[in-house]
């Protein structure tokens, strides 16, 4: 049978939202305490019905590209909206990864005994209902109801609109395995519309339903949800991410980073999009950057130091240095030693993800010291900003605040805590 939500016949999406939130709410008491055999058990089926429904998942995603691509929407975008029997399997082995991992509800983080004999326990605890709402990646629909299951949260997921079809069919399975291991389907609810009121409906809370935010999507999407919010929220609202090739940088590991960095995947919040060089190293190392990453077919905008070397560059404007563009261009400035370097991440950098090529321990350290970014990599290409790459068995975002979760939000980041205190018959004086 096929699990999915609907619309609630004669209902607005004001009170089909309501709906949602009350039985996110009720799934969410479930979770709460389920056991992790259980949980297992219903990821392992989430798995298994992903792989089964590939044919359905594949047509609906077929629909939702030939769509988007008679819109006229970009290259990466169709790039994050396209899947293919290949990243199916990936989503399917992304919620096993999940399964694998230590269950994080539950864990005593720390324990003391007090001078009158209490014994105080700090542990962790699910957030309880999370909604997210993300832009054109149909894997962060498997992603993140497998991380909020795993975590003993419900999941109320609001995709883009141009992935709509994709994403009810991923769900569609997702529900059936919950179902399966005997787990309440409403744990993970996709809208079941493409009305842009749903999403300000979450971001009121849906009457207190709603805990945390998770916004997973471009510039303007994240800046609404900041801005709109009534709940907490984990978020980034760019990836303008740096590499910083340093004076005593090797030149061929910085061209292997520099090239990967920007072009492995172009469209993702980990992709390059500023290379910094020191001026010490410019003459020998700029133009084989710059050969490197025009040969693997990037346009570079470059400052004036760039172009006295490189004539072929674009020239950089101011815009440049602040832009995440998501696509296969990089803005390239030469900069007059680590000084500068931390001087120009520091104003234009959006504390997501930053780099140094270098064999200096010493510059290193001061780099990843002295930056306020919520992943620092020293000889590492800016694409491991990732929480598959963490070994969190994938994210469901990336978050540059400092409270509560930065960087990779996994299972971990989306529990909370309570304390536990177990006394003797103590009464305070």
């Amino acid at each position: 049978m096929m699990l999915e939500a609907r619309v609630i016949e004669g209902s607005t999406v004001e009170e089909t939202m309501r709906e949602i939130g009350r039985r996110a709410r009720g799934a969410a008491r479930v979770l709460a305490i389920a056991p992790t055999a259980v949980k297992n058990a219903a990821l392992a089926a989430m798995a298994a019905q992903i792989r089964a429904a590939a044919p359905a998942i594949l047509a609906a995603n077929a629909e939702d590209v030939a769509t988007a691509v008679r819109d006229g929407l970009a290259a990466s975008f169709l790039d994050r909206l396209t899947l293919n029997p290949a990243r199916v399997e990936a989503m399917a082995r992304g919620i096993e990864e999940i399964a694998a991992l230590a269950d994080p509800v539950g864990r005593v983080l720390a324990g003391w005994t007090r001078p009158n004999g209490l014994v105080i326990e700090r542990v962790a605890t699910p957030l309880g209902v999370i909604g997210i709402i993300y832009e054109s990646r149909p894997n962060v629909t498997a992603d993140a109801g497998a991380l909020c299951l795993k975590s003993g949260n419900a999941a109320i997921l609001r995709g883009g609109s141009d992935g709509f079809r994709s994403s009810s069919a991923i769900v569609a399975a997702l529900r059936e395995g919950l179902h399966e291991a005997g787990l309440p389907v409403d744990a993970i609810q996709l809208v079941p519309t493409r009305d842009r009121a749903a999403v300000g409906a979450m971001l009121r809370g849906l009457d207190g339903a709603i805990d945390v935010i998770v916004p997973r999507g471009g510039k303007s999407l994240v800046a609404r949800v900041q801005d709109e919010a009534r709940v907490p929220i984990f978020a980034h609202l760019d990836g303008n991410c740096h590499v910083y090739v340093h004076a005593a940088a090797d030149l061929a590991m910085a061209q292997a980073i520099v090239v990967n960095a920007k072009m492995r995947r172009t469209g993702i919040c980990g992709a390059a999009e500023t290379l910094l060089v020191d001026a010490a190293v410019a003459e020998t190392h700029l133009p084989v950057l710059v050969a490197a990453l025009r040969a693997a077919g990037c346009r570079i905008r470059g400052d004036a130091a760039t172009r006295r070397l490189c004539p072929e560059v674009d020239a950089a404007e101011e815009a440049d240095w602040s832009t995440e563009y998501l696509d296969a261009i990089i803005a390239v400035k030469v900069v007059d030693g680590l000084d500068a370097a931390i001087d120009h991440v520091g104003h234009y950098g959006s504390h997501h993800t930053d780099a140094i090529v270098t064999d200096d321990p010493a510059a290193a350290a001061r780099f990843m010291a002295e930056i306020d970014s919520a992943i620092l990599l020293w000889n590492a290409s800016t694409q491991f900003a990732d929480g598959g790459e963490f070994g969190m068995g994938a994210e469901i975002g990336i978050a540059t605040g400092k409270m509560h979760a930065r960087g990779p939000v996994g299972v971990e980041q989306l529990c909370s805590f309570k304390y536990r205190v177990t006394g003797t018959g103590q009464v305070r004086p």
